[in-house]
């Protein structure tokens, strides 16, 4: 058993458009980072966190890294171990890009890591769902099941847990704008509808039908043309300041498709190369400075890997 790790988990673009809460991809920036060591004291203890200027908790209950490590210790019969976490943050809180994921994920590798991986990835995305659900209030899986597989993920169900690793096309980027506005998951999560006509329940079927299809056989102008939301979305954007502007202005520049990342305010992007995708972010922020608002911009190809051991 080790006495210390260093692990790196990374932000998600959950949703993907049309595929609410059964959605979603890893990107390889940005990210959290977790140090975590074992000590003679038994308990799960926060002894640091960094880069979330105050924001989160020390306290293990309610901090959702610390909650769902001692979920993990429970689980394996190991309550009588000791250990201490060091959170830094490297991500923005209340993004829309997966930011308590990251933690968890990074929190719960790092320990099963210790552990000598007692526990698969897949095994793991419970334990993640709790922290989720600590964090927002439902614990869905289309962060954490990214974050932690890698790659682009489909829950088909949740009850029971089924989730599915899909394949995607290997030289598509995700260019991510996050504007720095506030808009907390739990606050957008309120906004959705509880009920949809059936016919917009058709339409979202076939698009994540569509969007899936276009993933197995590379079809961008299939991925394009069924990323399209008509339940969430039209919501959602209205906190996103300049939303369609932004989209029409990404789409004009070959852009396969733009939209919503998880609950926002961050919006995407899928382009088919690297240099469109920077290019679009550029845009996106100069017309997102053009109404005196801040934003931070990250392009990535897909995250194949989910955590890793830094050290």
């Amino acid at each position: 058993m080790r006495s210390s790790v260093k692990v790196f988990a990374p932000a998600t673009v959950a949703n993907v458009v049309c595929g609410f809460d059964v959605l979603g991809f890893a990107v390889n920036e940005p990210g959290d980072e977790v140090i975590m060591r074992v000590t003679d004291t038994p308990g799960v203890l926060i002894s640091k966190i960094t880069g979330d200027e105050g924001r989160l908790p020390l306290n293990p209950a309610k901090n959702t890294v610390s909650a769902s490590v001692q979920d993990y210790l429970k689980h394996i019969g190991r309550t009588d171990i000791g250990i201490d976490i060091e959170l830094h943050k490297k991500m923005p809180i209340g993004s829309g890009l997966g930011s308590s994921s990251a933690s968890t994920v990074a929190g719960l590798f790092a320990i099963n890591t210790l552990f000598d991986n007692q526990l698969t990835a897949q095994e793991l995305v419970p334990f993640a769902m709790k922290g989720e659900e600590l964090a927002c209030g439902y614990g869905h899986a289309d962060n954490v099941a990214p974050a932690l597989l890698g790659g682009f993920v489909l829950i088909r169900s949740y009850e029971p847990l089924d989730v599915i690793s899909l394949p995607f096309p290997e030289e598509m980027y995700a260019a991510i704008v996050y504007p720095e506005v506030d808009v907390p998951t739990k606050d957008a999560r309120q906004m959705i509808r509880s009920k949809v006509y059936l016919k917009d329940a058709v339409k979202q079927w076939g698009n994540v039908a569509g969007l899936v299809t276009g993933l197995f056989t590379k079809d961008y102008d299939l991925i394009g043309r069924s990323m399209v939301d008509g339940l969430v979305e039209p919501t959602r954007s209205i906190l996103i300041p300049d939303f369609y502007k932004m989209r029409s202005i990404a789409m004009e520049m070959g852009a396969i498709s733009f939209g919503i990342s998880g609950s926002g305010p961050s919006v995407f992007a899928l382009t088919k190369d690297e240099s469109t995708g920077h290019a679009i972010t550029q845009a996106l922020q100069k017309q997102l400075k053009s109404i005196q608002i801040n934003s931070l911009s990250f392009v990535s190809s897909v995250n194949k890997k989910g955590p890793v051991v830094l050290d």
